[in-house]
């Protein structure tokens, strides 16, 4: 029996060496492919002269079907995405468009690597870019509502929660491009320590075709704001003016741009209250001014003029005509036509600006600000804490017939603030001039009860 074994063995070896022998080249082939395949796992490719078949192990029928349509599809939604308005001029690539709605309303996903908010942003708060491309930046949901509510065009709306876009109307956001984006995204490009979760990019505003809300209670009082530089301070100015119902405001040219960040913030929605004209040429101030129309400028003088009292000050610099350098409050330098907004330093005088151009000033009286001075249509003019009033500010000012408005403090105080001053004086004018209309009407009621 175990001889038996040992010749079956013998011929099982010999058989297959037999066969290993006939079928060596194949063997080795299939061997050679399937270890290229395990070091690279690509689809071979036979030369033109040669005919064959890859050898590639095909792939579960399923797996390889859903990859593809996986592929297609996000292929399809890319190529079908359009960059929104004005994105084209900054370079923005296409975006991956999702589709959820918000109130009939489409709303993208922002998806990881989406720039969009970060270069709109830092480019809406750049002057240059506001002037030549017409796009502001608007955050947090009161400004935002505010814009809308005066007609302002919105063209894209980032927000960081549905609940957060449903705090706006959104039957005004039909034509704006709404992105989801995570808040940690909107906290790394807010201005604010605590931001609210919503930023918002509009046109620039035209002030002809906005709709203010306080057009009915305005008062024919205009507001000039000369060569104003500081963010905060024309900030506060523009929220006085709207509270005082001023018919409009003018700025000349040098004064800080309207739609700066630290301006919207401190006038707390005043730029979609009453119509503000910037970067205006006293030839343009001049023509939006009603006629006839009286002009009176906020005396800022101090130190010395102001310790012998307002009697004093109002017989002393009212006796006759004199240069701009001999007043505190007058600059000794023209407006130039192309001047532009310069950073703002209370400690930026120097001997230039200082210089007398030998230019006379017309006489202009000085008057208490509590007297009556409001009694026809008035154009009040408030100038920087810097340079003060410019020449062409006074010589309006003589040409109208107007006056100084003198702020009587105690002495040894230096002057008051810009924005506290146009606050004062804006009130009170206000009180004036309604109080005038309310004796004009009686006037016009005696006399058709007389009549009847």
């Amino acid at each position: 029996m175990a001889a038996y074994m040992r010749s079956m063995i013998c011929l099982l070896s010999v058989e297959r060496n037999v066969l290993l022998t006939r079928g060596s080249s194949c063997t080795v082939e299939s061997k050679r492919y399937v270890r290229g395949l395990r070091r690279k796992p690509v689809k071979v490719l036979f030369p033109d002269s040669e005919t064959g078949e890859s050898l590639q192990p095909p792939r579960p029928q399923s797996q390889t079907t859903g990859h593809n349509i996986k592929r297609d599809k996000e292929a399809k939604l890319t190529s079908k995405a359009e960059a929104p308005d004005g994105n084209s001029a900054l370079g923005l690539a296409n975006f991956t468009v999702s589709k959820d709605q918000v109130e009939g309303l489409r709303v993208e996903r922002a998806f990881p690597g989406d720039k969009r908010l970060s270069r709109l942003v830092s480019v809406a708060r750049s002057r240059t870019f506001r002037e030549h491309q017409g796009k502001i930046l608007l955050e947090g949901r009161r400004l935002i509502c505010d814009a809308l509510e005066a007609g302002a065009n919105p063209q894209m709306v980032f927000f960081s929660t549905v609940d957060r876009l449903r705090e706006l109307p959104l039957d005004r956001l039909r034509r704006a491009t709404l992105v989801k984006v995570k808040f940690e995204d909107i906290k790394l490009w807010s201005d604010v320590v605590a931001p609210q979760g919503v930023i918002a990019i509009f046109s620039l505003p035209d002030p002809s075709r906005l709709k203010f809300p306080q057009t009915g209670q305005s008062v024919p009082l205009s507001l000039i704001c000369d060569n104003i530089r500081d963010p905060g301070n024309l900030g506060t100015i523009l929220r006085c003016a709207a509270a005082a119902g001023c018919h409009d405001v003018l700025l000349t040219k040098g004064c800080v741009d309207t739609w700066e960040p630290k301006v919207l913030r401190a006038a707390m929605g005043a730029h979609f209250r009453l119509p503000i004209y910037p970067s205006l040429d006293w030839n343009d101030i001049e023509s939006h001014l009603p006629k006839p129309v009286t002009v009176h400028v906020a005396d800022n003088c101090c130190g010395s003029e102001r310790t012998g009292g307002a009697a004093e000050a109002q017989v002393d610099v009212s006796s006759k005509p004199s240069k701009a350098g001999d007043y505190g409050w007058v600059s000794a330098r023209p407006n130039r036509k192309n001047m532009r907004y310069e950073e703002y330093d209370s400690d930026s005088d120097s001997d230039s600006d200082c210089e007398d151009v030998g230019l006379s000033l017309p006489r202009v009286d000085t008057k208490l600000y509590h007297d009556s001075w409001a009694q026809s249509p008035t154009a009040l003019v408030i100038g920087g804490e810097t340079h003060g009033l410019s020449l062409e500010a006074v010589q309006l000012a003589g040409k109208t017939a107007g006056q100084r408005l003198f702020i009587p403090v105690v002495p040894e105080v230096d002057s008051l603030n810009s924005a506290m001053a146009a606050s004062i004086l804006l009130f009170e004018g206000r009180k004036q001039l309604l109080k005038l209309m309310e004796t004009s009407g009686r006037k016009g009621k005696y006399k058709v009860q007389q009549k009847l």
